[in-house]
């Protein structure tokens, strides 16, 4: 399964740059809890789960952090118990990723992804290394993104009033380098009913995000997920779409970091 990691995206060239942060995203810790949504057919019949994800504002870049706990039933009554850990810390100017991820089942490790990767230059392609699952050089194509410019250039599109956006992301959670993320932003509202305070004062809305493979003739994505944005780059209603079942999220915990470094 190419993606148990959920990445939390409005031109490159706007991007580039420590003021090309212009969305105020919130440093903060979040807790999600997880509960088995749709099945298609699959071997899953219950599942449920938790997720923390933690952002972390160090000043020159931003430090993050997503595990993913998810516990699977199948038709015959066994547990299947996957883990997702999940790191990253990104420069603010955008040019720079590094990214660690690291995947089990019962305890077995599945999938080790590690390294570091480049953006030559505002819009530019780029250059990813990677440390595991072996060493491995690849090539990041022109306008590429990393995880938290892709996150912003979603929501500067957001309150620019756009609906669809095709970007090209690095997020380093697989050895088979950039892929490309087409994104529906359905609704863009003004505040909105929540019972967490930091959020109660600021627009939000349903965006969905689908990830394909950099292939001509892939046409089905490998991975969906759809979440209520805030403008601060805080997300809730998670929907996370694996093919055969859907695990949905709900913020469950929030503690907002003081603006700062």
């Amino acid at each position: 399964m190419r993606r148990l990691a959920v990445s939390l995206l409005a031109c490159a060239m706007m991007l580039w740059g420590q003021a090309a942060f212009a969305i105020e995203l919130a440093a903060h810790h979040a807790e999600y809890k997880l509960k088995l949504g749709d099945q298609r057919g699959g071997d899953v019949s219950s599942g449920s789960g938790t997720m923390t994800y933690e952002v972390i504002d160090a000043c020159d870049g931003w430090a993050v952090r997503q595990r993913l706990e998810m516990k699977l039933t199948n038709h015959d009554g066994q547990d299947i118990n996957m883990v997702s850990d999940y790191t990253t810390f990104e420069a603010k100017d955008g040019h720079s990723l590094q990214f660690h991820m690291r995947q089990t089942t019962d305890q077995a490790v599945t999938s080790e992804v590690a390294g570091d990767a480049v953006i030559d230059h505002p819009g530019g392609g780029g250059t990813v290394t990677y440390t595991l699952p072996e060493a491995a050089t690849k090539t990041l194509p022109e306008g590429v993104l990393f995880p938290t410019a892709h996150t912003v250039a979603i929501l500067e599109a957001a309150e620019a009033g756009k609906k669809f956006l095709a970007l090209p992301l690095f997020d380093g959670t697989s050895a088979d380098g950039a892929q490309d993320s087409s994104i529906v932003i359905n609704t863009w509202n003004e505040p909105t009913k929540t019972s967490f305070a930091a959020l109660a004062n600021m627009p939000s809305g349903r965006v969905h995000i689908a990830f394909f493979d950099r292939d001509a003739a892939s046409q089905s994505p490998d991975y969906e997920v759809s979440m209520r944005y805030w403008a601060n780059g805080i997300a809730d209603g998670l929907t996370m779409d694996f093919g055969d079942f859907v695990m949905d999220g709900k913020l469950d915990q929030l503690v907002v970091a003081k603006p700062g470094c």
